[in-house]
């Protein structure tokens, strides 16, 4: 059974449930899907292959299995899939980030608390805030904090039993007024989980009541004539006005709410994220997201919130976005607000997310403007080197290759603008030529394709370079003249020991300057011609020894050698094959010959 009919089988028998199915290729998980529906989903990827692009249609040839898990509901498939996709990274799923961690500020679970930065939650009982898009994100809050509050550094015990025993003294930092001493007992645990109720309220967006306490320090001192120290409590609430007003986006009415935008082009989406507690943005993340089956919009987003729901461990149950989505996710809300202030907060998330989108395709462009300019600069030096009278963008490098005067094959490469062209590089079998000889059948290639290329009254090549010496060359002007096109076309030839560029006529070779791009142009045509002409020489070679080893097989003709040729290719891969799947390919009897003859123990090596 071919490995398609195989696939269709198993289809066959998916359930009719919600779930999530998988894709592998010969070497793993290529592809994590969910359905309402698993069989009806995964048959729609080969039932309907004309309503498929390019991207999909590739997913679907290299897929050998499939599995599937059947979950109780379409939540529970996202967010199976979310977590799948996670573990495995498959290559045809988006990835939202690379695998690092966020960053958090954690109130260390201990007497007189320190507040530090990390990126490892411990289960220790410590409380954590975060995670923080970036490093200098978090450490802006972090400086406020260690700026508002005297708090400890170091990481002694300082249970009552150590403090009261005189086991340690204060240190640099209380004597520049960055920490109260609580390590001999100069503040009272009680005013300093004062401080840390306060950090907890500030990290979770509620400035309030940070700001109450520094104005009633303020007045207190003010009222003692304490101006010196009623100063400093204006100067921290001053600090703490300055970061609220920096993070509140529109009214204070607002309270726990995510809110995503999303815009695209062909290749690339663009998403920003805004976390809103207490009317202020305490979390933002904006990122580019590479399309791998032209995902649509609404797909993309929903991968996105609920990855990044997860990832900044979000609890808000209202949910803001600039387009509509269904996300199967309980006791959550998702609106497109059109006016007030969630409309307010929404505009500013779109702002970012096209802000990230024109600056990085204005960097694309300004990349593919300076590649245009170096492959422009690489023609002129080029051009200028070998003394063309036009600048050569488009070139074509031939080469021949054969074994021992077996098989006798040659490859054309061609370079448009100093890069590849694939669809134009051309294979050719030598037909004219008995025997070894490089001469006669460099002649014969390049009279194939210009005589083709001027039947068909497609562009001519401005260079052409010969792979090989003075003889070669030779051959191949002789076919240029022969086809009335000597003159109109430049060719050199590069001759592979010292790099010596010929010219038609010239005795004396020239030297291009071995650091000169020009040359390593040259050389780069020259490389991939001759890896083209030894890959097709040698699947040539392969395919022949195949063919000589199957039709050596008693009771089985070279017709039968020839369809298995072109479809398997190797012998080895013949040799996998089952009894079974050896019958749909050639019949009972040649596949019991076949089978017998690939097991037996005198049979083929792979």
């Amino acid at each position: 059974m071919a490995a398609n009919e195989k696939l269709r089988e198993k289809i066959s028998h998916l359930p009719h449930k919600p779930g999530i199915y998988k894709f592998f290729d010969d070497e793993g998980i290529i592809y994590v899907g969910k359905a309402i529906d698993i069989r009806k989903r995964v048959s729609s990827y080969f039932n309907r292959s004309a309503q498929h692009n390019k991207k999909t249609l590739k997913l679907i040839s290299k897929i050998k299995d499939i599995e599937f898990t059947i979950v109780d509901t379409e939540a529970d498939a996202f967010l199976l899939e979310n977590n799948l996709i996670k573990q495995y990274q498959p290559k045809y799923n988006i990835l939202l980030k690379d695998g690092k961690t966020y960053p958090y500020i954690c109130i260390v679970n201990e007497r007189f608390p320190r507040v530090i930065s990390t990126r490892n939650k411990i289960n220790d009982g410590s409380r954590y805030f975060g995670p923080y898009p970036s490093g200098t994100t978090m450490h802006i809050v972090l400086d406020l904090i260690r700026t508002l509050y005297p708090l400890r550094t170091c990481t002694y015990n300082l249970s009552p039993e150590n403090i009261a025993a005189g086991k340690f003294k204060v240190c640099l930092e209380y004597h520049i007024g960055n920490c109260k001493g609580p390590c001999e007992d100069l503040v009272d645990e009680t005013t300093y989980n004062q401080y840390i109720a306060q950090i907890k309220n500030i990290l979770s967006g509620n400035l309030s009541i940070a700001k109450n306490y520094f104005k009633e320090r303020m007045a207190e001192a003010a009222a003692d004539y304490q101006y010196e120290q009623a100063h400093r409590y204006k100067q921290k609430l001053d600090l703490l006005e300055d970061y609220q007003a920096k993070s509140t986006v529109v009214s204070n009415t607002l309270s726990n709410i995510d809110v995503f935008s999303i815009t695209s082009n062909e290749k690339c989406a663009f998403v920003n994220y805004l976390k809103v507690m207490n009317g202020s943005i305490i979390q933002t993340q904006s990122l580019e997201l590479h399309k791998k089956l032209d995902e649509s919009d609404e797909e993309l987003l929903a991968s996105v919130i609920v990855q990044l729901r997860h990832e900044f461990e979000s609890t808000s149950r209202e949910i803001i976005t600039n387009i509509e989505l269904s996300l199967p996710l309980d006791n959550i809300t998702i609106t497109q607000p059109q006016i007030g202030d969630k409309r307010k907060l929404l505009n500013l998330s779109m702002k970012n997310a096209m802000y990230l989108r024109k600056e990085r395709e204005g960097r694309q462009e300004q990349n593919k403007s300076l590649g245009e300019q170096r492959e422009l600069r690489v023609l002129e030096t080029l051009k200028k080197d070998l003394r063309l009278t036009e600048l050569p963008r488009q070139i074509e490098c031939f080469d021949n290759s054969n074994f021992q005067g077996d098989n006798p094959v040659a490859s054309m490469v061609c370079f448009k603008n100093g890069k590849p062209s694939k669809k134009d590089y051309r294979h050719f079998h030598i037909k004219s030529v008995v025997g070894p000889n490089d001469f006669e059948s460099m002649y014969e290639v390049v009279t194939r394709r210009y005589r083709r290329l001027i039947e068909e009254k497609q562009p001519l090549p401005q260079l052409i370079i010969i792979d090989g010496g003075k003889g070669q060359l030779s051959f191949a002007v002789q076919a240029l003249k022969d086809l009335n096109l000597w003159g109109q076309i430049a060719i050199v030839g590069i001759a592979k020991r010292l790099e010596e560029i010929f010219y038609p006529g010239d005795k004396l070779p020239l030297y291009i300057d071995k650091k000169s791009e020009s040359l390593k142009l040259i050389q780069r045509l020259r490389n991939e011609a001759h890896r083209f002409a030894i890959t097709f020489h040698r699947s040539r070679r392969d395919a022949g020894t195949l063919k000589t080893e199957l039709t050596e097989v008693k009771g089985i003709g070279p017709s039968t050698a020839d369809a298995l040729l072109q479809k398997f290719r190797s012998v080895k891969k013949l040799k996998e094959l089952t009894l079974t799947e050896l019958t749909a390919e050639v019949g009972q009897r040649k596949a019991q010959i076949l089978y017998d003859y690939f097991h037996n123990a005198e049979g083929p090596s792979s």
